[in-house]
C-alpha cells in the first residue's frame, strides 16, 4: 500500500526513533544478520522489524504484536500501517468491544482478501467458555440453603488464602477486575468438584467452543485462525489441565481447517498456567503478564516452556508500570523507579517496558494495545535485536 505524505513523514519518525532505541538498547547486527538463516514460517517480512521463533508453531512472529481491545470498524488504519512496517501478528477475542465482536469486525478490515491474510498471523480467543460455566455454577450456588453455600464459601476461601495469584506482586494488579475473575473460577471449581455432573460438558466444554470458533471467522471475514487460545484469562494450573474437551473441540477445529495451534492466556497466575501448557502437551502457544513486576515468580517456568518448545508472548508488559488512564488505581512510583533503573534513558515509560520485556531470550514477543498512529511510531522500534 502506498504511503501518502503524512504517512512519509511518520516513517522518518519511525526511522529516527528506531535509531535512538538502537543506541539506547544495543543493537545485535549479527544476531539480526542470523535471521537470515533460521529456518520456519515467515509473513511480512521487513526490514525495520526483527522476528523472532513462536514455539512448536515454528511461526517467526515480529517482537511487537498487536493487541486488539482497542480496535473496531472504525479504528483500525494504524494497524494496517504497522502491517506496513513488518508486523505480523495479530490478537483479539470474540469479546473485545462494545458490542462484543468489534474488534474482530475491526480487524476484518485489515486482512480483507487473500493476500493480506496471508501477510499476518491471526489469534483469537473463546471468551465465553470460562464466563458460561462461571455463570452456570454460580446460579447453581445460588439455588443451594444457606447451611450449603457456607460450607462452599468456607472451601472458596481456604483455597484463596493458600493461592500463590493473590500476591501483590505476582498479581501485578492491572484491575480489580482480577480477584473478582478469579474468585469466580475458584468458586466454580468447588461447586463442580462439590457437585459433580451437574452440567452438560459436551456442551458447555466443547460445543461452546466450536460454535464461538466459527462466529468469529464469521466476524473475521477469514476461514481460520493460526492460534486459538481458550480458556481466554486462565486463573490456574488446574484450568489449563482438567478440561479435555477443549482438546477435543481444538483436535476437531484444527482436521476441518478453522484452527492450527491452540494457545492459552493468563493474567492472575502466569506461572500455574504455563506451567499446565507445558504439562499438557497440547498447547503450542501462551500469552502470559510477564512484567518487571512479576518476572520472577515466573522465571523458572518460562525455561521449561522454552526447553517444551511452547512459544510465549509476553503481554501487561507495559501495564504494571503504566495504565495508560485504563486501570481504576493511578500508577505506582516505585513500579514506575523499578522500569526507570533497568531502562536508563529519555524513552516513554511502557516502550521502556516493551524494551525490557524484549531482553528475555525466553518471550517470542510483547503484546502493545497500540490504539492510534502515535502508538506505532513510538512502540514498533523496540522490535529490535538487543545486546
Amino acid at each position: 500500500m502506498p504511503f501518502s505524505e503524512s504517512s512519509n513523514s511518520n516513517r522518518r519518525d519511525f526511522l529516527k526513533e528506531s535509531a535512538a532505541i538502537a543506541i539506547a538498547a544495543g543493537l545485535n547486527t549479527k544476531a539480526k544478520a542470523a535471521d537470515d538463516h533460521i529456518s520456519g514460517e515467515w509473513r511480512n517480512r521487513a526490514h525495520d522489524m526483527a522476528y523472532r521463533r513462536l514455539g512448536r508453531t515454528n511461526f517467526m512472529i515480529s517482537e511487537i504484536v498487536q493487541g486488539g481491545s482497542t480496535i473496531s470498524p472504525t479504528n483500525y488504519r494504524h494497524v494496517e500501517i504497522a502491517i506496513e512496517r513488518g508486523l505480523n501478528y495479530l490478537d483479539t477475542a470474540a469479546a473485545y468491544g462494545n458490542p462484543d465482536g468489534q474488534s474482530e469486525l475491526g480487524f476484518s478490515r485489515v486482512i480483507e482478501g487473500s493476500n493480506k491474510r496471508e501477510k499476518v498471523f491471526l489469534a483469537s480467543k473463546v471468551s465465553q467458555w470460562d464466563v458460561n460455566r462461571n455463570r452456570l455454577f454460580r446460579d447453581l450456588y445460588e439455588s443451594l440453603s444457606s447451611s450449603e453455600r457456607m460450607k462452599v464459601d468456607h472451601t472458596v476461601r481456604d483455597r484463596l488464602d493458600a493461592a500463590p495469584a493473590l500476591h501483590e506482586d505476582y498479581f501485578a494488579t492491572y484491575g480489580k477486575w482480577q480477584r473478582g475473575e478469579y474468585r469466580n473460577f475458584m468458586l466454580s471449581s468447588v461447586m463442580e468438584s462439590r457437585f459433580p455432573g451437574k452440567i452438560n460438558r459436551q456442551k458447555n466444554y466443547r460445543d461452546i467452543i466450536i460454535h464461538s470458533v466459527e462466529e468469529s471467522l464469521k466476524r473475521l471475514s477469514t476461514d481460520y485462525l493460526d492460534v486459538l487460545i481458550c480458556p481466554h484469562g486462565a486463573s490456574s494450573y488446574e484450568e489449563a489441565t482438567r478440561f479435555p474437551e477443549i482438546f477435543e473441540a481444538f483436535e476437531q477445529l484444527k482436521k476441518e481447517g478453522k484452527a492450527r495451534h491452540l494457545g492459552i492466556s493468563s493474567h492472575t497466575d502466569p506461572a500455574g498456567v504455563l506451567q499446565g501448557a507445558v504439562d499438557t502437551g497440547m498447547y503450542s502457544v501462551a500469552m502470559i503478564a510477564y512484567n518487571i513486576v512479576n518476572y520472577r515468580f515466573i522465571d523458572k517456568t518460562l525455561t521449561k516452556a522454552k526447553k517444551a518448545d511452547v512459544g510465549v508472548i509476553g503481554m501487561k508488559v507495559a501495564r504494571a508500570v503504566h495504565s495508560g488512564g485504563m486501570l481504576d488505581t493511578p500508577d505506582d512510583p516505585k513500579r514506575i523507579a523499578l522500569i526507570q533503573k533497568a531502562v536508563p534513558g529519555q524513552l516513554k515509560v511502557p516502550v521502556k517496558a516493551y524494551l525490557w520485556g524484549l531482553r528475555d531470550s525466553r518471550i517470542a514477543a510483547v503484546n502493545s494495545e497500540m490504539n492510534n498512529q502515535e502508538m506505532v511510531n513510538e512502540n514498533l522500534p523496540v522490535a529490535q535485536k538487543k545486546t
